[in-house]
């Protein structure tokens, strides 16, 4: 039951995110081929609005939009003439997938390391160098981080690819360069967690109980600490895994966020709308997953609503 509402509420949210695109896309001044009435004749304007729908009302464009929607078809892109908004995401999506993809690998996996060693070393050393790292990287911008990556990395000592797209070698840079906030954003969830289950009666009463240090951070403090640390993760995924328009304009990466920026600058109205929704779905989806994934990390959260 509870899995059936949350599927509703998405499915309802997607409608009122494409609502509110919508009306605000339409309530722009102008049209996308108002920069066309001064080149071509206005009877070839008035075919190409036809084409697209943009001499219908508002609701009844509104509607076709929404019928087309239904049968998951983005519609066509204004700008491109060869391919249309489902075939742009489709292009898109794997470069932008495998970027978030290896950045979110290097931010959960060296965020919750460096966040477990700070907790276990409260004041220490190893705590200082561990916030530290993290406080550099919420302070640096990933505009400001990229191009240093590049002069050093790529430019001085030539030890990585910049500037294009193909092997495994040109995802590092921009990689790196995604992952660095969110990495010193987990670091620090991480960290406060971790000291806060640390202090815990139960944990006092494994340790009274001759339970090993390891076993009680591996059995007891690192599951119980990542349960506020999955409620940034959740974002976090849909987040990197549909690109960062900086970064990918950065590193010249054909991703979502190229075109998203491209069809902004050319009053793409189908890509902007097609864009916006994809990113909102899978962020949704995420969520939902975030929460199922509570339930695995704790056997003691119940996938119900209240009285249920």
């Amino acid at each position: 039951m509870y899995i059936l509402k949350r599927f509703l509420t998405m499915i309802v949210t997607i409608w009122v995110i494409t609502t509110l695109t919508f009306i605000i896309m339409h309530s722009i001044p102008g049209d996308p081929f108002a920069s066309d009435a001064d080149v071509l004749p206005e009877e070839v304007v008035e075919n190409m609005r036809e084409k697209y729908n943009l001499d219908q009302p508002l609701p009844v464009q509104y509607l076709l939009y929404l019928k087309n929607l239904a049968t998951l078809d983005l519609g066509p892109s204004i700008e491109s003439k060869t391919r249309d908004v489902n075939t742009l995401i489709a292009d898109g999506f794997p470069a932008s997938a495998l970027l978030g993809i290896q950045a979110l690998v290097i931010a959960i996996v060296f965020g919750l390391i460096l966040g477990i060693v700070a907790a276990l070393n409260h004041n220490g050393l190893l705590d200082y160098l561990s916030m530290g790292v993290a406080i550099i990287g919420i302070s640096v911008p990933s505009f400001i981080l990229a191009p240093l990556l590049i002069k050093y990395f790529a430019v001085d000592w030539g030890l990585l690819p910049v500037a294009s797209w193909g092997s495994w070698e040109h995802t590092v840079l921009p990689s790196v360069a995604l992952a660095t906030a969110p990495l010193a954003i987990v670091a620090r969830f991480m960290r406060s967690s971790m000291l806060e289950v640390m202090n815990q009666d139960y944990i006092k009463t494994a340790d009274a109980k001759g339970v090993s240090t390891i076993g009680i951070v591996i059995k007891h403090g690192i599951r119980n600490a990542l349960i506020p640390v999955i409620s940034f993760i959740g974002p976090l995924v849909a987040f990197l895994l549909t690109g960062t328009f900086v970064i990918e304009k950065i590193f010249a990466i054909p991703g979502i966020g190229k075109y998203f920026v491209d069809s902004i600058f050319n009053r793409d109205f189908p890509v902007i709308l097609g864009t916006t929704i994809f990113f909102s779905a899978i962020l949704i989806v995420t969520l939902f997953i975030v929460d199922i994934s509570y339930r695995l990390v704790d056997p003691r959260i119940k996938l119900s609503s209240k009285g249920e």
